[in-house]
């Protein structure tokens, strides 16, 4: 990638700059600093292979398509001479609806934009436009972080604190399968978070299916995250209240049910606390207990 340029952290234009369209003429903008603005044939343009945006609405396509149909593309999109043909740089949405339109060509900005930059100016495009998911976010950071960018350097390219882009990297320990409800917007950021506190992929896993069962708040999930994390760290420090024997004892249930245990009490009279979490959880414990599994 080319040397960073503190200029994308202040938008889109600071890298390609284009002027003010008229009320009328918004398909003829032109980019004083790129060769050719007009229309292109729709065919000839190929997507952006870096494009960060992965998830594109059915209905917002069609949506567009519609309008697109009734008052054209009003916004041009912007490309980069790919060999003999143009890759897309900004606009693949006004693109993917024009061909359900049925437009043959499309207003087009073709700007001189290296390959080893077109994935940051989609990026600080989509982000300005706020047109990505978390992980869509979070795939494109580690692109950037890939070349060598601390996160630092992607938080001043793209306009974010750099705790911002340390969260959204975070997103990629997550499973294929949380990393799909975010996508699809079936979990948002803040449970995402609460997810990320639980260290066991099983438990973290039972958890998810609470949240999207139950309709559960962030709060929510991160109350019933954060005791477990509680009782891991606690089951790594020596108990200096309990007889050794019952904590033994504790420890040894503990890696049996693979959950939180606690016994109050002493050697003559007490109780068992045996945590679970979920039906499916309930059900392996009580098989364990019962001798059925």
């Amino acid at each position: 990638m080319s040397t960073p340029r503190n200029a994308l952290g202040r938008g889109i234009g600071a890298l390609i700059p284009t002027a003010r369209p008229s009320p009328r003429a918004e398909v003829a903008a032109v980019a004083p600093a790129t060769p050719h603005s007009g229309e292109l044939p729709i065919a000839s343009i190929d997507p952006n292979p870096d494009q960060p945006r992965r998830v594109f609405s059915e209905a917002e396509l069609e949506s567009l398509a519609g309008s697109i149909r009734i008052h054209g593309v009003l916004q041009p999109v912007v490309v980069r001479r790919a060999g003999e043909r143009y890759e897309l740089i900004v606009g693949e949405r006004r693109w993917r609806a024009a061909q359900r339109a049925g437009l043959d060509a499309i207003p087009a900005v073709v700007a001189e934009v290296d390959a080893d930059d077109r994935l940051e100016v989609a990026l600080v495009e989509n982000v300005q436009r706020s047109d990505l998911n978390p992980v869509e976010l979070a795939i494109a950071f580690r692109a950037l972080a890939d070349t060598g960018a601390t996160q630092e350097e992607i938080g001043r390219r793209v306009g974010l604190d750099r705790s911002s882009i340390a969260n959204h990297l975070r997103l990629l320990d997550l499973s294929k399968e949380i990393q799909g409800d975010l996508e699809e917007g079936r979990l948002s950021m803040g449970h995402a978070k609460a997810l990320l506190q639980v260290t066991s992929p099983e438990r973290r896993r039972l958890l998810r299916e609470r949240i999207l069962k139950d309709a559960l708040s962030v709060r929510a999930a991160e109350q019933l995250a954060a005791p477990h994390e509680r009782s891991e760290a606690a089951t790594r420090r020596p108990r200096v209240t309990q007889a050794p024997e019952l904590q033994q004892l504790a420890d040894s249930m503990r890696r049996r049910f693979q959950t939180r245990v606690r016994i109050a009490g002493g050697a003559e009279r007490g109780r068992f606390e045996i945590e679970y979490f979920g039906a499916e959880d309930l059900e392996r414990i009580s098989g364990l207990l019962l001798g059925d599994a």
